[in-house]
């Protein structure tokens, strides 16, 4: 069905006009008409036309100046002209406007009949159009929640973490690698600073998650995670930077200024009164420091311990001295990543920013030797536990035994910094061979899974339940280790195996098929012919 408006002040002309649609087009059309520019206009409003047939020549507001007024409104109407003035300025001017044809009356049937079909196609792609968005769209609400959870998890446990963190950063729209996580938990009511029947409240606030992602959505730029307990963590990015001049001789750093965090206070504070008053529970909000992707939980962490100091609704890290302070030039980030390193066993990461450390400490305190000993044994020894847990290697209790003796006798910032870098280095060296040898052992069991099995219909979750470790997880390592995915590296063997059958043996393509895992004989030929260029019966010849 189309809506169609006539805009004529002549009225054989809007006779003719609908007499000619609906003859053609019987009851596919809506047709409307207007005699006046006035007219026209606000019969745009109220009928919301697909095409417009417009004259050029009306009493009071002309056509041109009609179609102006009513794109601002409508912008998706299409616009014919059918006028008896035939000016080159006003059809070069309507063209300007987006006008699609510009006809002259007296108008030929079949042209008119013609160009009203173009505009109706245009209409059609437009709808369709319309319909592919909001299926989009509607497919964007369902996953979002996903993505979003999937996200907070990620920051908060950092399982898979960099690659998985910029996919979701893409995914989402993100552009920053810092921000702060809001700690929301809650109950049935709140005694002494306690939340009463937490987990009763859970229960219940699992069918309501949907509101309650509505309610918090209209307050906070944040991505929302999951219910976990009583509790859900919202992440909200932040990018806003306070460069060295406003520091002093720190490092850039991302935090929220004074008036800044006032106006968070207040809109979370906003949000936990309207999420008590529509939803089944009491609400509370925590809110950690803002912290670089990698130091989310710790930001959860400061949202969660702020809660437990204070009985308000609302409660900021900042104000509650959550957390530790540094004096003004400390080079936090540096630290953050010499430690950063160390997990992911990053050596070159860790060594560059431990020496940078060393030059820093050198550059300020070259005369507090006991301090830089000290500071040096305390990164030493956070670095090896790291590494212990990380790692998986056997702590021995007397295996620092000669520590002490050597930061008290070291005279020499050379040989300091040669022993700090050498302990960091064995620290990385530890966390790495146990991800690579952990790796390597997952991958070999993998493909001696796969070369015994591949007669049989196996799949990713067959061979990740063999290993021990979840399919999302073994499939990024497989693509790392081996250079295919697991249909890939499976698909090869199978194809290896069915040459060699097809060299040395004279069996049926069914007997072949069967032989290396394949049920369907037209698939295996159409799997094969993609691999090798040929069908399995080209190939024999």
């Amino acid at each position: 069905m189309y809506r169609i408006m006539i805009a004529d002040d002549e009225g054989i002309a809007v006779d003719s006009f609908t007499y000619m649609i609906k003859e053609e087009f019987k009851d596919g059309c809506i047709i409307e008409s207007a005699k006046t520019g006035r007219s026209v206009i606000e019969l745009a409003e109220r009928f919301r036309p697909d095409i417009a047939l417009m004259d050029i020549r009306m009493p009071g507001i002309n056509g041109i100046d009609a179609i102006k007024e009513i794109r601002k409104r409508n912008p998706g109407i299409i616009f014919i002209v059918i006028s008896a003035y035939d000016k080159f300025g006003y059809a070069k001017e309507a063209l300007s406007l987006g006008v699609m044809d510009y006809l002259n009356k007296p108008v030929d049937k079949t042209v008119f009949i013609e160009t009203l079909r173009r505009a109706m196609n245009k209409v059609d792609s437009e709808r369709e159009k319309r319909t592919r968005d909001l299926a989009i769209l509607e497919k964007m609400e369902a996953v979002t929640p996903i993505l979003e959870g999937g996200l907070v998890y990620n920051l908060l446990f950092q399982e898979y973490y960099s690659e998985d963190i910029e996919n979701y950063k893409r995914l989402l729209e993100i552009d920053t690698n810092y921000g702060y996580m809001i700690a929301l938990v809650f109950g049935d009511a709140q005694e002494d600073g306690n939340l009463k029947n937490v987990v009763g409240t859970s229960v219940r606030i699992q069918s309501q998650t949907r509101d309650l992602r509505d309610i918090v959505k209209s307050y906070i730029s944040g991505m929302v995670g999951s219910v976990m307990g009583n509790k859900i963590a919202i992440f909200v990015p932040y990018d806003k930077k306070i460069s060295e001049e406003e520091l002093g001789e720190g490092e850039e750093r991302n935090e929220l200024n004074y008036n800044e965090r006032l106006e968070v206070i207040d809109l979370i504070r906003n949000m936990v009164r309207r999420l008590n008053s529509q939803l089944d529970a009491v609400f509370r909000a925590g809110v950690g420091t803002v912290r670089p992707l990698s130091e989310q939980m710790t930001s959860y962490n400061e949202a969660l311990e702020c809660l437990s100091m204070s009985s308000g609704s609302v409660a900021h890290a900042s104000d509650l001295a959550v957390g530790v302070e540094y004096e003004d030039n400390y080079p936090v980030d540096t630290e953050r990543a010499i430690f950063e390193g160390i997990r992911k066993g990053d050596m070159g990461m860790t060594i560059s920013s431990a020496n940078y450390f060393f030059d820093w400490m050198l550059d300020n305190y070259d005369n507090y030797t006991d301090d830089i000993k000290l500071k040096t044994l305390e990164f030493v020894l956070r670095a090896e536990s790291t590494a212990y847990k990380l790692s998986g290697e056997t702590y021995r209790f007397r295996s620092r035994e000669d520590y002490l003796k050597f930061i008290n006798r070291v005279e020499s910032y050379d040989k300091l910094r040669k022993w700090f870098n050498d302990k960091l280095t064995e620290a990385c060296h530890d966390v790495k061979s146990r991800k690579e040898n952990r790796s390597n052992g997952i991958i070999d069991r993998a493909k001696e899974y796969i070369m015994h099995n591949y007669k049989k219909d196996i799949s990713l979750d067959d061979v990740s339940r063999e290993v021990d470790i979840s399919p999302y997880y073994f499939s990024k390592l497989f693509k790392e280790a081996t250079g295919d995915t697991f249909i890939e590296y499976l698909t090869n063997i199978r194809i290896d195996k069915a040459k060699e059958l097809l060299d040395n043996t004279d069996l049926s393509m069914k007997e072949i098929c069967s032989q290396v895992g394949y049920q369907n004989p037209n698939y295996f030929s159409r799997i094969f012919k993609k691999n090798v260029g040929v069908t399995p019966t080209e190939y024999k010849v």
